[in-house]
Parts: C-alpha cells; sequence; structure tokens
C-alpha cells in the first residue's frame, strides 16, 4: 500500500515540478531542464529529483545544477501550496543519467552494425 502511494505522490510532484520550472522560475539556466523520475522516500520527508539536459557540455549542467539549487526554495514553496501533504518534502535534484547511459548504448550498436 505505501509503495503505490510513494509512487503516485512522485508522479504528481514530477508534474507539478515540471509546471512550476515553465510557468514560476525564470532563471534561463533551468530552461531547457525535464524532469525524467522523482523518487519519494517512505516517510514523504524527501524526494530525489531525476533531471535531464538537452546539452552535453559540462558547464551547462554545472549551471543547471546552480539554477536548481537556486530555485529549489521557490520550488518547494510552490509545492507546498499545490499539494495536499502534511509536510513538503525535502528536495534533491541529481542529474539523470540513464539518457546518457541510453545514448551510449545506441551509439555502441551503431558502430557494432556498421562493421558487418
Amino acid at each position: 500500500m505505501a509503495n503505490y502511494r510513494d509512487r503516485r505522490v512522485g508522479q504528481e510532484i514530477m508534474r507539478e515540478i515540471n509546471d512550476i520550472l515553465r510557468k514560476r522560475v525564470r532563471d534561463p539556466r533551468v530552461q531547457d531542464i525535464t524532469i525524467t523520475d522523482v523518487r519519494v522516500t517512505g516517510d514523504l520527508q524527501q524526494a530525489t529529483i531525476y533531471y535531464s539536459l538537452l546539452s552535453d557540455l559540462a558547464s551547462d549542467q554545472q549551471k543547471a545544477q546552480q539554477g536548481l539549487d537556486k530555485a529549489k526554495g521557490l520550488i518547494r514553496k510552490e509545492l507546498g501550496q499545490r499539494l495536499t501533504l502534511y509536510k513538503t518534502p525535502e528536495l534533491i535534484f541529481e542529474k539523470d543519467e540513464s539518457v546518457q547511459y541510453g545514448n551510449h548504448i545506441d551509439e555502441l550498436i551503431r558502430k557494432l552494425n556498421q562493421g558487418d
């Protein structure tokens, strides 16, 4: 039962954060960010938000992380107003490496197919 609740809350947080990033956060460093997943602890005290970025440049990724860290307070405040939770979870932003890993696998497969 708790596992279902965690997934549902995570999906709701993901939808709301995507909306907040598009409509409320004016920082240009976070404009190209897409939230890919949200993992919530069982007691709903922490939410780890995974994001992806269109750019592969390390400087852009660092700027995006800085922008998210700076906007964390606004995002958490907006979440508290939009969600009906007893306590708004603490937000932790982490870059989603699965997209980059998938691109690497695609490139390896392409190289194998070219060798045939």
